[in-house]
């Protein structure tokens, strides 16, 4: 009885360190979600405000320190790809999301278990 509880008790070790590993890579890709969702919000601004202008309006581009002159089509089609880029991005972060998602769920429900199998054996 004795080796059968700590064989359990090892599983349950494990399978928490599982569970706790998962919250963490939880914690980053959420920051992550969180940083490109704030880049898309940014660039479909930038994108507006470029659809204002006139086609004689000068728009520059900053590269480090210096100020480039850029033409406004090209401008817009940058911003235009970076934006599809992002969302994509979004939508893979989404699904990885939902998947480590259920992945926690089945650690909870092997936990759960695990803990009880181990009352039971201590009892």
């Amino acid at each position: 009885m004795d080796k059968e509880a700590a064989v359990v008790q090892r599983k349950l070790a494990a399978e928490l360190k599982n569970f706790q590993d998962s919250i963490k890579e939880y914690a980053k890709l959420m920051q992550t979600h969180q940083q490109l969702d704030g880049q898309y919000i940014e660039n479909k601004s930038i994108l507006e405000e470029l659809q204002m202008l006139k086609p004689t309006n000068t728009v520059y581009k900053l590269y480090g320190p210096v100020l480039v002159k850029q033409d406004l089509e090209e401008s817009k089609q940058n911003v235009g790809k970076r934006i599809e880029y992002i969302s994509k991005e979004l939508t893979r972060s989404a699904e990885h999301i939902i998947q480590l998602e259920q992945k926690q769920d089945k650690y909870r429900a092997n936990l759960q278990k695990l803990q009880q199998q181990y009352q039971a054996m201590v009892k």
